[in-house]
């Protein structure tokens, strides 16, 4: 029996990384798709993914992702994936779907109000961790109107991360953010 895929997105700050491995953690058959490893694998000519000169790269490297996470839910496994997937890199998960169309699809918008981001993503102390205020706030000016996919948001201003846990649990379980639903 295939499994799932389940996008857990927004901006820096938004608390993806700390949801999507507790809600991968919380499932019987599951993997956490942490993506900016994805960009780590690029040892030569990479460009910071958050620079408009990177569309091209982060394009690839987003196609990957897609690829990977529906070749592990063919393989039975919810796949929880962890990054910046914008309405705008969608269509690299919706085309890996079509490989796999028995693969219900979520797609889950983490996003805590602007100030709120910038002090959680400047608060990290991994040395990786990306704490300059442009690109922090660039990314989440462009999360900040999704269109028809706003009902896909869940404002985690004042959530503990238990409390986005609970919520993002209780959506997917509910099928509040399926883009698409399999076989």
């Amino acid at each position: 029996m295939p499994g799932s895929v389940i996008i857990v997105t927004g901006p820096p700050g938004a608390g993806k990384s700390t949801t999507a491995a507790a809600l991968a953690a919380g499932l019987a058959r599951s993997v956490h798709l942490h993506t900016d490893d994805f960009w780590a694998y690029i040892v030569s000519g990479g460009v910071a993914p958050y620079l408009p000169e990177a569309d091209a790269q982060n394009r690839t490297v987003v196609e990957a992702t897609a690829g990977t996470a529906f070749a592990y839910a063919g393989g039975g496994f919810d796949v929880v994936v962890d990054g910046v997937v914008g309405p705008w890199m969608l269509d690299h998960y919706l085309r890996a779907a079509m490989s796999r169309p028995d693969t219900d699809l979520h797609y889950v918008v983490l996003r805590p109000g602007r100030q709120e981001a910038l002090a959680r993503a400047q608060g990290r102390m991994a040395p990786e961790a990306l704490v300059d205020e442009g690109p922090i706030l660039s990314m989440w000016d462009q999360f900040a109107d999704l269109g028809d996919l706003e009902t896909h948001v869940i404002d985690t201003t004042a959530h503990t991360p238990a409390g986005t846990l609970s919520a993002v649990t209780a959506a997917v379980r509910g099928g509040r953010f399926r883009l698409r639903t399999g076989g």
